[in-house]
This record gives structure tokens, sequence and C-alpha cells, in this order.
């Protein structure tokens, strides 16, 4: 049996930039409530609701990160990584029960539009904004990474498309004195918000039903796996994700009589953890090695 190990998780490597954000997404927040109440205007507050629920994501998100930092133990053997997954979970559901809100709000309101007053509504959306693309900018990089990160990610991107939806509306509302244009906006922000948490869900069903990671080609990773000097078959070949940036990989592979009798396990084990290593960037690998007709002692569900 032989194994190769990765330490530490994506979104940990991304902690104080996450940090950054939820700071600055609080700020935003709070000067939207207020410039919202002041104004009347609704789509300011749903943008607002939007950026308290991102704030509480964020803010799962770095615990997710803290407990998936904890070591492994004998009861949880690859410690708590997962909890990376669950709070992007909370992400994607926190995002989806927003955008519910906001579209039914707008619904109630669009018979009876409150007047706006346009010109707090305006100054609060534009330094959302310049907040927002300062946001992005902190968590660009690490969105490729990390499930957890790039749901942070993908819900700043929603604040920023949020705040200039509310920047339209008010400038309708100045030019035309169309008052409905706010709930247009409002509309728009939950809209714009349901595909991308659905987005997040489909990555963290994907996870948490072990489906093999996106990149990886089964069937080329066994025809490497064959290429290996000694390996005759390879079966049982399973590829999962632990955590963001932790794929993992077990296969039984049969190796032929002389690697056996001539003590060169070793060398195929290592052979194999550089191959996958090299080729599909798959570190966390365990392999099991066989002689020929040993499959015949398994579960014929093996494959």
């Amino acid at each position: 049996m032989g194994h190769s190990h990765a330490h530490g998780t994506a979104a940990g490597r991304h902690r104080r930039r996450l940090v950054a954000v939820l700071v600055l997404t609080l700020a935003v927040a709070a000067a939207q409530v207020v410039g919202g109440l002041a104004s009347g205007s609704l789509a300011l507050l749903a943008d607002a609701g939007h950026m308290l629920t991102d704030s509480a994501g964020i803010a799962i998100a770095l615990v997710g990160v803290h407990l998936a930092g904890r070591p492994p133990t004998s009861a949880r053997t690859f410690g708590l990584q997962r909890a990376e997954v669950l709070a992007a979970l909370a992400n994607a559901l926190l995002l989806g029960g927003i955008a519910v809100w906001v579209l039914v709000e707008a619904v109630r309101r669009w018979s009876t539009p409150p007047d706006v007053a346009t010109g707090p509504m305006l100054a609060v959306a534009v330094a959302g904004l310049l907040a927002n693309v300062v946001a992005l900018a902190l968590l660009r990089e690490g969105q490729r990474e990390s499930l957890n990160v790039r749901g942070a990610y993908l819900e700043v991107l929603g604040d920023l498309l949020g705040s200039v939806a509310v920047i339209v509306a008010g400038l309708v509302i100045v030019v035309t004195g169309w008052s409905r244009a706010d709930v247009v906006a409002s509309a728009a922000i939950g809209v714009l918000i349901l595909p991308r948490a659905w987005a997040l869900l489909r990555d963290v069903l994907d996870v948490l039903l072990e489906s093999t990671p996106r990149g990886i080609d089964l069937d080329a990773v066994r025809r490497h796996m064959k290429g290996v000097p000694g390996v005759v078959d390879v079966h049982d070949l399973h590829a999962w994700t632990i955590t963001s940036g932790v794929p993992a990989l077990s296969a039984h592979v049969v190796v032929d009589e002389d690697c056996i009798a001539l003590g060169r396990s070793g060398e195929v084990l290592d052979a194999l953890g550089a191959c996958l290593g090299e080729h599909f960037d798959t570190e966390h690998c365990t392999f099991q090695l066989e002689p020929i007709g040993h499959d015949a002692h398994e579960h014929p569900g093996h494959a």
C-alpha cells in the first residue's frame, strides 16, 4: 500500500483576503441600510440585505477554513477538511434564500412603488460599487482554487452587479421620474443571484457525492498507470475531492511476477505517484499492489 499527501486547503491560503473582504462588505452593507432607509429605495435595501447575507456567508467560510485546518485524528482521519464544503453549502443556500426574498418583495411593491430620494441612493450605490471592485480584486486569484473563496467571489460579483442596477435605477428615476425603476432593479438583483446560487450548490453536491473531480479523465488516468513498467492492469479506480484543492485517488494495481519476485514494489509506487502528480495534479493517492489473479478473490462489484 502506498500513498502521498497534500497538506493544507485552498481557502486557508487566502484567509487574510477573506477577512479583508468581510470587513469591507460589512461596512458597505451598513452604509446601504442607512442609505436605503433614508432614501426609501427598495433596490438599495435589497442590495444591503444581499451584502449582509454575503457577510454571513464569508464568516461561515472563515469558520470552515479554521475547522479544516485542524489536524486529523483516529476518529476523523481527514480532519475537518470537509467543513469548508459544508460552509460553501451554507453559502449557496443563503444566496438562494435572499434571491427569493428580493423577488417576492419586488412583486409586492410593484403596485405601490415608494417615493425614492435619488441623491442618497446614488451616493451609497456608487460607494458600494467601488468597494465591490476592490473586494473582487482581492478574491480573484483564490476563487480559482477554493469553493469557499469562489462562493465569496460570486457573492461579491452579485453585489457589484446589484450596485450597478441600483445606480441605473436611480438615474432612470432622476431623468424620467419613473419610480418603478427601483422595483425593477430589485427584481434584477434577485434574478442575478439565483444562477450563481445554483452553480455553487452544484459544485458542492459534486464534492459531497464524491463525483470525479472536473479535469480528471479516469480513462486517461488508467492508461497512464498501465504505462508504468511492471503494471499489468488497474481496477477499482476511484477519484474524488476531499475539499477544494485536495483531490484524492485510490486504485488496485496488478503487477507482474518480476515486480514481486525482485522486490520492485517501491519503484512501482514511486513511478505511479510521480505519474499522477505530474499529469493529473493528484498528490493524495493510495495504491494496493496485487499479483496477477488476485482480483478473482475480490468482490464482483469492483471495477
